[in-house]
């Protein structure tokens, strides 16, 4: 293993630490929750909280910021930088075109560097704000955001990853049905990567069917979609070169079925059902996050020709970073039991989960030298 691996895992390692001494109350999700949370009186453990805090986002910044040729598409960023300063067409959006050319204008000509590092700053920024607002725990689900490989992939396709950052941090606001605040987040995610639109359909259903009694008929339109994905994929390809036009007949335009994602949508679903009985029928979150994973594994197992599945797939599966603490933990609110309270079988499952994502992240760890990943070896402009 190269020895700028260990880079990462000594980054995991300080932050998941520094993450110990994170302690919040249990995230309700509601509007009615973040007034009260927004007049309760600060103590010693919210101080520790926000250095705890704001440590973990420097280190993650740091590395991802300071990073130079580490990324399968660095080179052609830093090609497409220079199209943008020259004020030639690049697909690319314009919120972020506009923001490249900016900096360039600010910094000189080909100073790509600073470009790199603005997107980080914002990337790592929204990542660590979806944490703070949603996660159970915060130790739990940084751990997840860790080694699912969602960080690190942000140092690959720097709009995508913004746009998924995005993504969830405005996922609190559709829970609270705080519509204005979620479509202004996502509307300015479009502005990085047009792909983000796609949540807001996906996020509003969730949403709505996390908050009704499922009815019978409800089952035909479902239905209906599940077979239009089956049968009308040539209409579905045309929508989505008419956003994405390049992708038609590119690399990216190959069937491809990630059994990575597949399998821990499928864990986790499982784990809910069997033994999250409780937290599903209660708490709407759960509910909510449930359906964006049920989502997820439909588009992984039936959207094999949508070109880059994997990336719509993930504005749906990163959920899998609140849900699963948010089902294995109590809710420790008017005596009520939300999670599994057996505590035994809750250590059972947050070690099997901690172990399954591990083995995970290992196995993306070895393939982190390969030409369409080369997150290794790792670089940095301030030593090299």
């Amino acid at each position: 293993m190269e020895s700028s691996a260990l880079i990462y895992l000594t980054l995991m390692a300080v932050t998941l630490f520094l993450a110990l001494f994170v302690k919040r109350p249990f995230p309700v999700l509601s509007c009615a929750g973040e007034r009260r949370e927004a007049h309760r009186i600060r103590t010693r453990q919210d101080a520790r909280n926000t250095a705890a805090e704001v440590a973990i986002y420097l280190l993650l910044t740091g590395v991802s910021a300071c990073r130079i040729a580490v990324g399968n598409d660095y080179w052609v960023y830093r090609f497409n930088f220079n199209l943008i300063a020259q004020n030639r067409h690049v697909s690319s959006e314009y919120g972020f075109n506009a923001i490249v050319y900016g900096i360039q204008k600010l910094f000189g000509y080909d100073r790509y560097l600073p470009v790199f590092a603005f997107f980080s700053i914002l990337t790592v920024l929204f990542f660590c704000l979806a944490l703070h607002a949603q996660s159970a725990s915060f130790l739990f689900s940084l751990y997840l955001l860790l080694t699912g490989g969602y960080y690190f992939n942000s140092l690959n396709s720097v709009r995508y990853y913004l746009a998924l950052a995005i993504a969830l941090y405005a996922m609190r606001f559709c829970m609270e049905q705080r519509y204005l605040a979620f479509f202004f987040w996502i509307l300015l995610g479009a502005n990085f990567h047009k792909s983000i639109l796609l949540v807001i359909p996906v996020y509003l259903t969730a949403l709505f069917l996390s908050r009704v009694r499922l009815r019978k008929w409800m089952l035909i339109p479902l239905a209906a979609f599940l077979l239009s994905l089956l049968f009308a994929q040539d209409l579905y390809r045309e929508l989505i070169f008419r956003f994405y036009p390049y992708y038609r007949d590119s690399a990216f335009d190959v069937a491809n079925i990630s059994y990575g994602n597949l399998a821990k949508c499928g864990a986790a679903l499982l784990m809910t059902v069997l033994f999250g009985r409780e937290a599903w029928k209660k708490d709407a979150a759960v509910r909510f996050y449930l359906l964006l994973n049920l989502m997820g594994l439909v588009v992984v197992c039936c959207g094999s020709f949508v070109p880059e599945a994997s990336r719509i797939a993930y504005y749906m599966i990163i959920s899998q970073v609140f849900l699963l603490p948010r089902v294995i933990l109590l809710l420790p609110e008017e005596g009520k039991t939300l999670g599994i309270p057996n505590p035994v079988l809750r250590k059972l499952l947050s070690a099997g989960i901690v172990l399954a994502f591990a083995l995970f992240f290992a196995f993306f760890l070895r393939r982190m030298y390969d030409i369409d990943i080369r997150l290794l070896p790792y670089r940095n402009w301030i030593f090299q």
